[in-house]
């Protein structure tokens, strides 16, 4: 018979190998969360430095006499502004500056114009005005410009207006109210964008660069194992290995949200490093959504790698000399134009491998018209002919992307490249990245 002290001492055993297991698990997490990215840890310590910082302004006895309990505004201001890159941290900082202020002060002014009319028709007049800014704010943030950059402050804007107003109503010194609740505001804000700027800064900016470079490394890395893979070409050297990078390149379908955030905080940052004012961000956009497209018609090629159709050798022979040199020059073309944008350079030989890209396409859509054998099954040849025929839009994507390409070097001004140092830069196999930009950077929109 087991005694209750035993099942109690069972039970506790049991509690403390799970909360042990538990402890070990986060921690593994939390090292390779720290590992991905280290800027993650770097930004927790930035993020609790700050709040330290603005919190002696409440529990020192001069700045609480002046600010009273609305010194908490500033830790409140710390906590919701402070975000991973700087360029998200100035867009809420901003934000919440121009909306705090146009908020209180269009607040006090509806309690003035409201005392004017007496006690009675006071209440009734506030609440009128209440209902009428609000709604009419909270419009404006379904205009898609207002929801990219403005979003936050006019959420902001509607709860200051609101708490101006309303506790105006009770309050007769709602002027020193909405002074003390902006100086806060701009004391938790200006140590926010100042220590985010100074230690250790992140740059969306600089994020969205290399992101871009990254997202056409990995069509490359498919369409340089695509042509041996499918051809079953053996290469005992990268066998292995490009097995696992033709999935790379899945993650640039679901690349524009990230993108599209990059771009936005990017807008925000002032000068840095190698990217100066009116940067042209948007051109980053452009390129994506042709990567994007490229990336979708890889997608499709690549459900052909595994197919239950067997097609007959010699037809595979006859085209195999040409979709391998498509898939293997729009892989280096590709490659080329990752390493110019990564380096901030002219590419110098990415033309001539689109131009041989062109050339072998030009050559199969030959073959394919004049017929390859009149006397074959056309259910064998439909998935080669698919893959033939998305081959050569991939070449059409490529060519889009280089003109993109060459574009943003125009406007961004990239410098002439040395080709003995391009020549080491190249023979580098990938790009290297931080794999957790998509993790790193926090797009979600917070309201104390």
């Amino acid at each position: 018979m087991v005694t209750d002290n035993q099942e109690n001492a069972i039970g506790l055993k049991q509690v403390w190998s799970w909360l042990i297991s538990f402890v070990i698990c986060a921690a593994k997490d939390a090292k390779k969360l720290g590992e991905e990215d280290p800027r993650r840890v770097i930004h927790s310590f930035k993020v609790g430095l700050a709040i330290t910082l603005v919190s002696l302004f409440y529990y020192f006895d001069f700045s609480y006499e002046g600010f009273g309990v609305s010194a908490m505004w500033a830790v409140m201001t710390v906590v919701v502004v402070f975000e991973f890159s700087v360029g998200a941290t100035l867009g809420k900082g901003v934000n919440r500056a121009i909306a705090t202020l146009l908020g209180g002060g269009l607040g006090v002014a509806a309690h003035r114009l409201a005392s004017f009319a007496g006690e009675k028709i006071e209440c009734v007049i506030l609440g009128m005005s209440v209902f009428f800014i609000a709604s009419a704010v909270t419009f404006l943030r379904f205009f898609p410009k207002m929801k990219a950059r403005f979003d936050y402050g006019l959420l902001i804007f509607i709860l200051t207006f609101s708490l101006i107003t309303v506790s105006g109503y009770r309050d007769d010194e709602v002027i020193d109210m909405a002074q003390r609740r902006l100086s806060t505001i701009l004391v938790g804000g200006c140590a926010t964008v100042i220590i985010c700027i100074l230690i250790c800064p992140v740059w969306a900016g600089e994020d969205l660069h290399k992101y871009t470079a990254s997202s056409i490394e990995k069509l490359s890395i498919f369409l340089e194992g695509f042509g041996r893979a499918y051809f079953q070409v053996l290469d005992e050297k990268n066998q292995e290995n490009n097995v696992e990078s033709l999935d790379q390149y899945k993650s640039v379908l679901n690349s524009k949200g990230i993108e599209d955030s990059l771009v936005n905080f990017a807008k925000w940052e002032p000068r840095h490093g190698k990217f100066r004012y009116r940067q042209p961000w948007d051109q980053y956009l452009k390129i994506g959504s042709l990567a994007r497209e490229c990336a979708y018609k890889i997608d499709a090629i690549n459900s052909y790698l595994n197919s239950d159709v067997q097609t007959p050798v010699e037809i595979q022979k006859k085209i195999q000399e040409s979709c391998m040199e498509m898939s293997t020059e729009c892989s280096y073309a590709l490659r080329e134009l990752a390493m110019g944008i990564k380096t901030m350079t002219c590419s110098l030989s990415a033309d001539i491998h689109i131009v041989n890209a062109k050339a072998s396409a030009k050559m199969l859509k030959s073959m394919l018209k004049k017929g390859l054998r009149p006397e074959i099954d056309l259910l064998e040849i439909i998935p080669t002919f698919t893959v033939a025929s998305l081959l050569i839009e991939v070449v059409s994507c490529t060519v889009k992307i280089a003109d993109c390409v060459h574009e943003l070097g125009s406007k961004s001004k990239f410098k002439s490249p040395d080709p003995v140092k391009m020549k080491k830069q190249t023979s580098c196999k990938k790009l290297t990245r931080s794999p957790s930009i998509e993790g790193s950077h926090g797009f979600s929109i917070s309201v104390e």
